[in-house]
């Protein structure tokens, strides 16, 4: 049965905390604990007692229910829930009560903004119409009131003729976003059309025939009339949100945008090219902070894909400082330097960065991604979980990548049939993961599948010991019993023990 307390409403079924304006983001374990002191208003409730009943069968810090006590007074208000020194916590709000009428909760709008087609007549152009749309999903994206489809996804459709209701239903959402682009000279012509694919009805159209120095002009216009649009349609009062024109070199922003579409891609081989771009891009204008930002996350990644060395976060860390300075809004900064600080083991720097990027683009599956795999590192699975579930939402035709992060969760929740499945779905399984792998079969008690994984993670590293590669792939956990107990098991899987 669903409780009321206050202006709030925690639905069980649906593990959902409703607050006066809608839903409220709130992690697994913050729920649970919630529910538990709501059903016993009147007692401390020990802090043993909330370890027991929240992670049964877990060893966790003390730290940690206090970090969920914190999320939990950063939604609510803050005296809803007292610390009984030496005890434990109580509910001290309004005297919670079984709720009898359905409360309906306000649905964020979903949107899906199409590619843009490229109407110059040169295939080459298409990185420019990409980028248009790139930007405008960017800076829709930044609007937590709304769920914003990643360009992955919704560039599926490109140059495809299509039924929009067809294309709505697979992408989750209601409205969806069409438009062109025609660059000729110095002058482009923009069409944008807004239509709520539920009703097939026009909601929005527009067409911008101006000087090519106006794009950002264009794109913030868009952008705004696409939000208003949206929260009339939701009842929602959204202010109107202006960002700063980011540069006045058109050259620049021209390399930027090509960046923008090899970065897009994720994969080191591709977004390795965009490199050289964005560096054309800073040096025409040093004060260009996106294209700084972007490029500090490109080179950030370069730890990911080259074998593991801190050293190589270094530069990138300072390409996101300098971002940073220029324009502190920068989300991409923000996610370059919490990358960076997780891997150089700065935990709680890491965290506050993270967060920052979450806040300034929450609908960015990227961001969302990264933030998982830290929260994987510092003992927080369930939540990371619901991360990955989130961007996948945001982008549900991205392959691999996800199935990767979730089976690395799984991994370490010690949920290890379900970490397999993920893996399975995955072409090839990359070397970070297959160390995982090992784990995951030993400790089912499949030796010769663990045996078989272990040969092709040598494979990856020869000449390296079995703890020098579990240091290499693995060794980034706050908790360093992880990997203490990862060697140990590949150890004797190898036969060592």
């Amino acid at each position: 049965m669903d409780l009321e307390f206050g202006d709030y409403r925690l639905k069980r079924a649906e593990r959902l905390l409703l607050g006066p304006n809608g839903p409220l983001e709130l992690s697994a374990r913050s729920f649970d604990i919630l529910a538990l002191l709501l059903d016993r208003p009147d007692e401390v409730i020990g802090k043993t007692e909330l370890f027991d009943a929240v992670w049964p069968g877990v060893v966790v810090e003390e730290n940690t229910l206090q970090v969920h006590i914190s999320a939990l007074r950063k939604l609510l208000p803050a005296e809803m829930i007292a610390t009984v020194h030496g005890r434990g916590y109580r509910y001290a709000g309004p005297r919670p009560f079984m709720a009898t009428a359905e409360a309906t909760a306000p649905m964020r709008p979903s949107i899906a903004i199409l590619a843009f087609d490229n109407m110059s007549g040169d295939p080459e152009q298409d990185y420019f119409s990409d980028g248009i749309t790139e930007d405008i999903i960017a800076e829709l994206g930044k609007y937590k009131e709304f769920l914003v489809i990643a360009r992955n996804s919704s560039f599926q459709f490109r140059g495809k003729a299509h039924d929009l209701s067809e294309v709505a239903s697979k992408l989750g959402v209601q409205y969806v976003v069409e438009g062109s682009v025609r660059k000729i000279g110095n002058r482009v012509r923009i069409t944008v059309q807004l239509t709520d694919a539920s009703s097939m009805a026009h909601i929005w159209g527009e067409h911008y025939d101006r000087e090519l120095d106006d794009i950002f002009a264009i794109q913030d216009e868009i952008t705004r009339m696409i939000a208003a649009r949206l929260a009339r349609q939701a009842r929602t009062a959204i202010a109107s949100r202006a960002r700063a024109r980011p540069t006045d070199n058109m050259s620049a922003y021209d390399f930027y945008l090509r960046a923008l579409q090899l970065a897009a891609t994720y994969d080191y081989d591709t977004v390795r090219e965009a490199e050289p771009f964005l560096r054309q891009a800073v040096k025409l204008d040093p004060r260009f902070a996106a294209a700084h930002a972007l490029l500090s996350f490109v080179e950030t990644l370069k730890f990911f894909w080259i074998f593991y060395n801190p050293d190589l976060l270094r530069p990138g860390l300072e390409m996101a400082k300098t971002a940073l300075q220029l324009d502190p809004d920068e989300a991409y900064g923000h996610l370059a330097t919490g990358f960076a600080l997780l891997y150089l083991r700065q935990f709680r720097q890491a965290e506050i960065s993270l967060d920052r990027a979450v806040a300034l683009n929450p609908n960015d599956p990227l961001i969302l991604s990264i933030r998982a795999l830290f929260l994987n590192y510092t003992g927080r699975q369930e939540e990371g979980l619901g991360e990955i579930a989130e961007a996948q939402r945001r982008d549900p035709y991205a392959v691999g990548w996800y199935e990767d992060f979730r089976g690395i969760l799984l991994t370490t929740a010690g949920r290890y049939r379900d970490a397999i499945g993920c893996y399975a779905k995955m072409a090839d399984v990359p070397r970070w993961s297959l160390v995982r792998l090992v784990v995951c079969h030993s400790e089912l008690g499949e030796i010769r599948q663990a045996r078989d994984t272990l040969a092709k993670v040598k494979a990856h590293y020869p000449g390296l010991r079995l703890d020098e590669i579990v240091d290499a792939e693995v060794d980034f956990y706050e908790d360093p019993a992880v990997c203490m107990r990862y060697r140990a098991i590949l150890r004797r899987v190898d036969g060592q023990e």
